[in-house]
C-alpha cells in the first residue's frame, strides 16, 4: 500500500466520529480545514443540517442492496471530505447507507487538507476537488478504483452552467443542490455500485 493511503488511513475517522469533529468544530465557531472565513462556516452550518436530513431520509433500493451483500472481497471506501464541502455533504450519507449494506465495506473517511499528498494524487483536472471516493481492496492494500466528486448528472449540470454563465456562483450552488434534492442519491449509488462490479469483472491488480 502506498505511504500517502497507508498513512491516511492511520489518520482516517468513521462516519460518525467524522460528523462528530465537524460539529465541535462549528461549535466553537470554526470549520475544518486550513483556511477559516465567515462563508465557510455558513456552508459547513448548512452542511450539518443537510447531513442530519440525508442519514433520516436516504434509502437504499432492494436491488442495490442486493448487490452490495453479495460483494465476496473486502473494502475499504476510504473518502477524501471537508466538513464545508457541499457536495461532500451530499454524498456523504449516500455512502455511508451503502456501507451498512453490507460487512464487506468499511467506509473511512480523512479531511483533505490534512492529507495533502493522498490529495494530490487523485485530482480531478489539476483540481482538488472533493469528496473523493478511493476503493481499496482490503487484502491486496491497493486503490482498484476512485470516484467524485460528483455523480455525472450533478459535474453536467456545473460544466453546463459554467459553459454559458462563465463562473458557479450561488445561483450555480442553489441549482445544484436542487439536483442532489431531486435525485435523492440514486446516481450515487447507481455509478459507484456499477464501479464495485467493474473491480470485481476485471480484477484489481
Amino acid at each position: 500500500m502506498k505511504s500517502s493511503v497507508a498513512k491516511a488511513l492511520f489518520n482516517s475517522y468513521t462516519y460518525i466520529e467524522y460528523k462528530k469533529i465537524v460539529s465541535d468544530l462549528l461549535t466553537d465557531g470554526k470549520s475544518t480545514g486550513n483556511e477559516q472565513s465567515e462563508d465557510l462556516l455558513h456552508y459547513s452550518t448548512l452542511n450539518e443540517t443537510r447531513l442530519k436530513r440525508l442519514d433520516k431520509t436516504i434509502t437504499v433500493p432492494v436491488e442495490v442492496s442486493a448487490k452490495l451483500k453479495a460483494l465476496e472481497k473486502e473494502y475499504i471506501w476510504l473518502v477524501i471530505a471537508e466538513g464545508w464541502c457541499g457536495d461532500a455533504a451530499q454524498v456523504l450519507p449516500v455512502l455511508n447507507k451503502m456501507a451498512l449494506e453490507s460487512d464487506k465495506i468499511d467506509l473511512k473517511i480523512v479531511f483533505r487538507d490534512s492529507n495533502d499528498d493522498l490529495m494530490n494524487q487523485f485530482l480531478t483536472n489539476g483540481a482538488r476537488a472533493i469528496p473523493k471516493l478511493l476503493i481499496i481492496d482490503k487484502e491486496l492494500g491497493k486503490v482498484c478504483k476512485h470516484w467524485g466528486p460528483r455523480p455525472k448528472g450533478a459535474s453536467d449540470l456545473i460544466k453546463n452552467y459554467k459553459e454559458q454563465f462563465g463562473i458557479v456562483d450561488e445561483d450555480a450552488k442553489s441549482q445544484l443542490q436542487l439536483w442532489y434534492l431531486h435525485d435523492k442519491g440514486v446516481s450515487v449509488q447507481n455509478e459507484v455500485v456499477e464501479m464495485m462490479y467493474s473491480i470485481i469483472e476485471f480484477a484489481c491488480l
